[in-house]
């Protein structure tokens, strides 16, 4: 947490945000994982300032990267938790439902739907880009453990699901990197707790999409007018 810190790694986070672009970045990275790539295009920045930017900013222990676990090529940068609970994303949105998207449909993207149900009263449903047959049985143990109001839902296609106006957040890195890159959505990029079949993984899931949520879901909000888009 902020008030852990030293007071020479609070000054370190200080003095890393006296610049308006890191800031910019801060915002960007708080709300989503992205790619090098995506915050130079939404920053119109080149990309030895960007790196300058991100070396600032990770050295301060405020933003790291993670390497992609579908492209092992691909690196995205994620907010440290903890270290910027006085600046969490202020930017309110105005959303008919929230779409948690994972590969299969069968653990991640189900938990987020979950948890989101917990700390917001925007709608949430959840797809995948390559649904499996059922939801992932520790999903639903680790549901019980942390007393999530998961009700199994047979695992979905996005295009069977998806509507006007929704609001995707991939929760993985495949299902990220399968959509088009024109789609909006947000990045988190959460890793597939399926891979150690454990559950301690799928607990961390769980604290994970947690945390992140816990960040975000205060800034959506529903129409005022069910019928706005």
């Amino acid at each position: 947490m902020l008030t852990d810190l030293t007071p020479s790694a609070r000054a370190a986070i200080h003095a890393a945000l006296g610049d308006a672009a890191r800031v910019e970045l801060v915002d960007l990275v708080a709300e989503g994982d992205r790619s090098p790539s995506e915050l130079q295009t939404a920053l119109e920045m080149k990309s030895n300032l960007l790196a300058h930017h991100l070396g600032v900013l990770e050295r301060a222990n405020i933003v790291r990267k993670r390497r992609s676990e579908a492209d092992r090529r691909r690196t995205y940068w994620t907010l440290v938790p903890g270290t910027l609970e006085a600046l969490l994303p202020r930017t309110v949105r105005t959303v008919p439902r929230v779409v948690f998207v994972c590969t299969h449909n069968s653990a991640r993207s189900q938990l987020a739907t979950a948890l989101w149900s917990q700390n917001s009263t925007v709608p949430a449903t959840s797809a995948g880009t390559d649904p499996a047959r059922t939801i992932h049985p520790r999903a639903l143990t680790a549901a019980r453990r942390h007393a999530l109001p998961l009700t199994p839902m047979t695992p979905r296609r996005l295009d069977e699901v998806r509507a006007p106006g929704d609001v995707l957040i991939a929760v993985c890195d495949n299902a990220h990197e399968q959509l088009s890159p024109n789609e909006q959505r947000l990045h988190w990029s959460v890793p597939d707790p399926a891979r150690d079949d454990t559950d301690e993984a799928f607990d961390q899931a769980v604290d994970e999409l947690s945390r992140r949520i816990a960040r975000v879901a205060p800034t959506f909000q529903q129409p005022t007018d069910p019928s706005t888009k």
